[in-house]
């Protein structure tokens, strides 16, 4: 899909299609990351904090649990 960026006062806008928006069950009240590589924007729905300090516990638990054996399959 391509598309062309909306004169916003003195900003430019992107227009995202509804489904688009549906897809990603993104809102008016979504907060989004936005990020680039240096070539491409990201644009994402950003996560909230708990679910992040939920995954790095669980990261954390998996590496204290499994750590050394993935160590010794990735060598």
């Amino acid at each position: 899909m391509i598309k062309k960026l909306s004169k916003h006062g003195n900003s430019l806008a992107l227009i995202l299609d509804r489904s688009i928006l549906d897809l990603l069950s993104i809102d008016e009240d979504t907060e989004l990351e936005i990020s680039t590589d240096g070539q491409a924007l990201v644009i994402a729905p950003a996560h909230a904090k708990k679910r992040r300090k939920q995954f790095d516990n669980a990261l954390a638990d998996t590496n204290a649990r499994y750590g050394k054996a993935l160590k010794r399959l990735a060598e």
